[in-house]
C-alpha cells in the first residue's frame, strides 16, 4: 500500500541541530591504541534536525524549534535547513554557547559510535515552548538530546492544543516517561528501551515484555520498539507483533533510527495503519543506512516508494 501521497501534514520538530564530523576507521581504538582513519567529512546533523530533514524530504511541512551558536557551523547549520525547505523561524542563536558538535566514528561494518557535545542545544529557554505552538500543527516530534525540562514542556504544550506526541526517546537516558504529556508513540531502540525499562531486548518475546512496561509507564501510548536489522516491534491496545526489516548492505547507520521515526510519522498522519506506517518507517531507515552521514544519507519519498515498490515486486 503506498504511503505517498499529495496530503502534506504539518509537524513541528524541537530537538537538537550539530554539526557531525563522520570518520570512517577499521576498528573503534582500544586505551592508548593509535589506528590510522580512512578519510572524514563534515555533515549536518543531530537527532531533532535529522528527523526535520527527513520528514521534509519525504513531502511533510516541517517546523523546526531549537538553538545554535553564534559561530560557522550555526550558520552552515541554519542555511542547510532553509535548502531543506525546513522553516527555520523558531531557531534561536545563542551568544553564549557553541553549536552542538559531534565526532561520529564508523567502521567498515556500518556500525558507528557517536560523542555529542550539546552546546546551544542545553541552551533551548523555558519561555520559548509556548511561542513554539503559535501555529496549528498535526503533530509534534520530541527526542532526548535537549533538556528533559523542555521535553516535558513541549509535551504540556501539546497535549492542552490536542496535538499528539511522537517521542524518539534517545539518546539513552533514565527519562520520567510517567511525567510526559501528549503522548502518541514513543519510539526507543533497544539500547534505550532498556534504560528506561531495566529490561533487555534480545529476542521478540523480551521485546513485547520490555514494550508493555513502556506502554504502561507512558499512559497507553503505542510504543514502536527499533531493533535495527530485525525490524521493529509494534505493540498497541489492538496489536502486538514484529515488523520486519529490509535487509541492504548498510554502510553507515547514523540516522537510520531518525529517519524511521520521521517516516514513521509522516506515513501515519496520511493516514496509514501504525503497522503499514511502520513498514515504511523500516523502508526509509533501510536506505539510510546504504550512505555516508547523517543528513546526506536520509532519503526522499521517491525513492523510499521505489524501494517499497520493488520488495512488493521481487
Amino acid at each position: 500500500m503506498p504511503a505517498y501521497t499529495e496530503h502534506r501534514p504539518k509537524i513541528l520538530v524541537i530537538g537538537s541541530i550539530n554539526m557531525d564530523m563522520v570518520a570512517r576507521i577499521e576498528h573503534i581504538p582500544q586505551p592508548g591504541e593509535t589506528v590510522l582513519g580512512l578519510g572524514y567529512s563534515f555533515a549536518p546533523g543531530g537527532k531533532g534536525a535529522n528527523a526535520a530533514v527527513a520528514a521534509a524530504r519525504l513531502k511533510a511541512q516541517v517546523s523546526f524549534a531549537g538553538c545554535v551558536g553564534d559561530d560557522d557551523y550555526g550558520r552552515s547549520l541554519r542555511q542547510n535547513l532553509q535548502s531543506e525547505g525546513v522553516d527555520d523561524r523558531l531557531l534561536r542563536t545563542a551568544e553564549d554557547a557553541p553549536t552542538g558538535y559531534a565526532p561520529i566514528l564508523v567502521q567498515p561494518s556500518g556500525e558507528n559510535s557517536i560523542i555529542v557535545f550539546a552546546g546551544a542545544n542545553r541552551s533551548i529557554r523555558p519561555e520559548d515552548v509556548p511561542a513554539m505552538f503559535r501555529e496549528p500543527v498535526d503533530a509534534v516530534m520530541l527526542q532526548l538530546e535537549i533538556p528533559q525540562e523542555i521535553v516535558l514542556l513541549a509535551g504540556r504544550e501539546a497535549e492542552a492544543r490536542g496535538i499528539p506526541v511522537i517521542l524518539d526517546a534517545g539518546p539513552a537516558c533514565s527519562f520520567p516517561l510517567e511525567q510526559m504529556r501528549g503522548l502518541a508513540i514513543v519510539s526507543p531502540n533497544e539500547t534505550e528501551t532498556q534504560a528506561l525499562t531495566g529490561l533487555p531486548v534480545q529476542s521478540e518475546a523480551e521485546a513485547r515484555r520490555a514494550a508493555e512496561a513502556l506502554r504502561a509507564r507512558s499512559g497507553g501510548a503505542d510504543v514502536v520498539l527499533k531493533m535495527g536489522s530485525r525490524g521493529a516491534y509494534l505493540l498497541t491496545a489492538t496489536e502486538s507483533r514484529l515488523v520486519p526489516a529490509f535487509p541492504v548492505r548498510a554502510v553507515d547507520t547514523t540516522a537510520a533510527g531518525d529517519t524511521f521515526t520521521a517516516a514513521m510519522t509522516v506515513a501515519y498522519l496520511r493516514g496509514l495503519p501504525l503497522s503499514e506506517a511502520v513498514r515504511y518507517g523500516c523502508a526509509a531507515g533501510a536506505l539510510a543506512t546504504t550512505r555516508l552521514g547523517a543528513q546526506p544519507s536520509l532519503p526522499t519519498a521517491e525513492e523510499v516508494e521505489a524501494f517499497l515498490a520493488g520488495q512488493e515486486g521481487a
